[in-house]
């Protein structure tokens, strides 16, 4: 069974001396460095002792949810474009 994405190195397409695919490496490399903080904030949150580390964890929470939904809006759209790269472009 295959999986559904591929890594970096198991697609060819991918040229990080190409500044579009730099770009699009770059988004998913502040994917996953969002994700793995939101991962500690949600631990801050579950673990902590003190109610204002937690009212802390919890704001830092949402802000790097909107950070998150802002960057796989942008990893959605590069893919887009990297699918249909003929395909026309809204302004």
């Amino acid at each position: 069974m295959t999986e559904p994405h591929p890594s970096r190195e198991e697609n060819p397409r991918l040229d990080p001396t190409d500044p579009q695919e730099a770009a699009y490496l770059a988004l998913h490399a502040e994917r996953a460095s969002l994700e793995e903080e939101l991962t500690l904030q949600q631990q801050r949150q579950r673990f902590g002792n003190d109610e204002q580390e937690i009212a802390s964890a919890r704001a830092a929470e949402a802000s790097l949810l909107k950070d998150l939904d802002r960057v796989l809006t942008l990893i959605r759209a590069a893919e887009v474009r990297r699918q249909q790269p003929k395909a026309r472009r809204w302004q």
